[in-house]
C-alpha cells in the first residue's frame, strides 16, 4: 500500500496480529504495520478516534489506497469499496517500525453486529484492515475530552464509550478526582482500569434491558434528582448528536466561558453511547441539574435501530 507523504492523515494498511475475544461484549484486536511508525499526536491521547475501514465480506484484506484513489473509492458503494467505521484507540504499543495499535470492538453474536462487529468476530493472524489516524506533527482532531481544569470530572458512557473512558482514565494526572459510569451488557465486561485514586469507577451490567436503562437513573441519582427512566420521544433525537463545550451539531449556539454558580462549577463532563441516552442524560444535567452546556460534551456514538455510517 502506498501512501502520499501530502496526506493530512495517516492512511496505512494494517495487520492482525491477534485477535481476543476479552469479554463476552469485547474483541480486542492488535494491529501492527511499519507505516504506524508515522503515527503520532501532541499530549495525551485521551478520546483519540481513528478511522478502520473493513474489507467486504469474503475478503482477507481491503483494497488498497493511495492519495490519488482514495477519492475514486469514497465515491464507490459501501457493498463494493467496504465499511469505515470509528473506533477509539485503546491503547499504543511499541515505537517506530514496530508501533501497534490496540483497539477494543464491541461485538453481538445475536444477528445485529455491525461491520466492525462482524469482522472482529471472524478476525484471525493476517486479516488485514486499513486506518487513517494522525500523521506525526498534522492536526488531525479526534480528541474531545479537554476540560479546562481538572476539579471533578463526570464521565458517563455504555459499552461503546468504554474504551475511551479506559483510554481517558489511564492518561489522567494523578490529581483528578470525580466519578464514572459505565453500562455495559453483561457482567463479565466488567474489568480493571487504571484511573486515578480521587476517581470512583461505578459499573452497570444491564442484561437484555435496553442501553441506558441503569445509566439515565443512576446519573439522575447522582445529581439529587429522581430516578425517572422516561426517555426523550426518538423524533427529539438529533441523527448528528455531537455537542461539545464549543460547538453543536445543532448549530445552537454556546456561550464561551460560561460556567454554572455554586458546588457545580467546578464540573467537566464527558458523556457518550448510545443517541437517545446520551439526549436523555443531556436534558436532565443542562434543564434539570443546571450544568452550563459549556461544561459538557454529549456524543452520540451510535443510535438503536439505525445504522451508522462512519
Amino acid at each position: 500500500m502506498t501512501t502520499a507523504e501530502t496526506l493530512p492523515f495517516l492512511l496505512a494498511e494494517l495487520e492482525t496480529l491477534s485477535a481476543e475475544r476479552i469479554s463476552p461484549s469485547f474483541v480486542r484486536v492488535v494491529l501492527g504495520s511499519p507505516d504506524l511508525a508515522g503515527y503520532g499526536i501532541e499530549g495525551p491521547r485521551y478520546d483519540q478516534r481513528i478511522k478502520l475501514i473493513f474489507p467486504v465480506p469474503g475478503q482477507k484484506r481491503p483494497d488498497s489506497y493511495d492519495e490519488g484513489s482514495l477519492e475514486t473509492w469514497w465515491a464507490l458503494p459501501e457493498e463494493e469499496r467496504g465499511h469505515m467505521r470509528t473506533y477509539t484507540i485503546r491503547d499504543v504499543l511499541g515505537s517506530g517500525r514496530e508501533t501497534r495499535f490496540v483497539v477494543d470492538i464491541v461485538v453481538h453474536e445475536d444477528g445485529l453486529a455491525g461491520p466492525g462487529g462482524a469482522w472482529a468476530l471472524a478476525a484471525e493472524p493476517g486479516d488485514r484492515v486499513t486506518v487513517m489516524a494522525p500523521r506525526r506533527g498534522v492536526a488531525y482532531g479526534g480528541i474531545e475530552f479537554a476540560p479546562p481544569q481538572l476539579n471533578r470530572l463526570l464521565l458517563v458512557g455504555d459499552e461503546t464509550a468504554l474504551p475511551a473512558i479506559a483510554s481517558i482514565l489511564a492518561d489522567l494526572d494523578g490529581s483528578a478526582a470525580g466519578r464514572v459510569f459505565v453500562e455495559v451488557p453483561d457482567a463479565g465486561d466488567i474489568t480493571d482500569l487504571a484511573a486515578p485514586s480521587g476517581v470512583e469507577l461505578l459499573w452497570l451490567p444491564r442484561g437484555h434491558a435496553d442501553p441506558g436503562s441503569r445509566l439515565i437513573p443512576a446519573v439522575r441519582t447522582h445529581f439529587g434528582l429522581e430516578p425517572d427512566t422516561s426517555w426523550v420521544d426518538p423524533s427529539e433525537i438529533d441523527p448528528d448528536l455531537w455537542e461539545t463545550p464549543t460547538w453543536s451539531s445543532s448549530g445552537a449556539e454556546i456561550a464561551e466561558g460560561a460556567h454554572a454558580d455554586g458546588p457545580l462549577a467546578d464540573l467537566y463532563a464527558w458523556i457518550a453511547g448510545e443517541s437517545r441516552m446520551v439526549t436523555t442524560l443531556r436534558r436532565a444535567l443542562v434543564n434539570e441539574v443546571g450544568v452550563d452546556r459549556s461544561q459538557v460534551l454529549f456524543m452520540g456514538y451510535w443510535r438503536k435501530g439505525v445504522a451508522m455510517k462512519s
